[in-house]
């Protein structure tokens, strides 16, 4: 069974230990997102597994690091990961980074980090930046339930059917998207998921030209037509998911009425929640407004 290991536990929890493997999390635009922690475990491990050395190379130079590198990518990963492990076991310290972002997530590392915790050793996350969580935090649709969904295939059949299938789910969906797809993505997704989806789309996240927009999957296919450089970038798209089947917004308001008449309008969401099967958070938001903005409970 693998060990919960403690970064507190040792003297100095802010330098590389021996034998632990480090996930950081590096910027995905901004240079200064990288963390005061994030610095001190790259120079102080032994070796740095890197998506791509070149881009990696740039970073550390910027902040006058240097440390052996290793390319650690989709097409090699499987094939290193035993010598990366025994490097762990024989006491050398190792960080893994992708190219901007956190380590695995739709980036290499996920074999290393298994393994390493099949093998009973420390993996000690260095968290920071993460698009998908960024542009979740901005987007102003409901964060209480979402999934990661990365990238969507690139073949349009492949993925208007992908579509279908995540488009039924209640919860938000949060997905990455590069710029020579992302106009034919959102044409699928209005015409896959409807026009009145709401959907934000946010791009080059901390960089100089950020923007993030939500309006209806319909009018965001317009909106990016209207401007080509508004297709420049890296894109995360963040869609509200589907609405509760049979029933709206005039049986929730029914509902929530009834219920506020005894409950708070917290109390109120959680119990509409479970009986009708609609999202917390936007009833939650509702039951505030039917209460006018306050949220003690309607009747004491």
């Amino acid at each position: 069974m693998s060990e919960t290991f403690r970064s507190d536990e040792h003297p100095d929890a802010q330098s590389a230990v021996a034998g632990h493997l480090y996930v950081v999390a590096t910027p995905i635009g901004n240079l200064a997102d990288l963390s005061p922690r994030g610095q001190t475990i790259l120079r102080s491990v032994d070796r740095i597994c890197a998506e791509d050395t070149r881009n990696t190379g740039m970073l550390l130079s910027h902040f006058g690091i240097s440390k052996p590198l290793t390319a650690l990518h989709e097409h090699n990963e499987a094939g290193l990961v035993s010598s990366l492990i025994e490097m762990l076991q024989a006491g050398r310290s190792l960080a893994v980074v992708s190219d901007a972002g956190t380590p695995l997530i739709s980036d290499p590392g996920f074999a290393l980090v298994r393994a390493a915790r099949a093998a009973d050793l420390p993996v000690i996350t260095v968290p920071g930046p993460c698009a998908a969580i960024a542009a979740l935090s901005i987007a102003g649709i409901p964060s209480d339930a979402f999934s990661f969904v990365g990238f969507l295939p690139s073949k349009a059949s492949q993925r208007r059917e992908r579509l279908r299938e995540l488009g039924t789910q209640s919860n938000t969906l949060i997905v990455y998207e590069s710029s020579h797809r992302i106009a034919d993505c959102l044409d699928d997704l209005a015409s896959v998921l409807g026009p009145t989806r709401r959907v934000c789309l946010a791009r080059e996240l901390t960089k100089r030209f950020e923007q993030s927009v939500v309006m209806p999957a319909v009018e965001l296919v317009a909106w990016l037509a209207a401007d080509s450089n508004r297709t420049r970038g890296e894109f995360v798209l963040v869609i509200e998911g589907a609405p509760a089947a049979g029933v709206g917004r005039a049986e929730h308001e029914r509902l929530l009425r009834v219920l506020l008449k005894e409950l708070s309008p917290s109390k109120a969401a959680k119990l509409a929640a479970e009986l009708s099967g609609g999202r917390k958070s936007e009833l939650y938001a509702l039951a505030l407004e039917i209460n006018g903005g306050d949220g003690v409970a309607g009747v004491e």
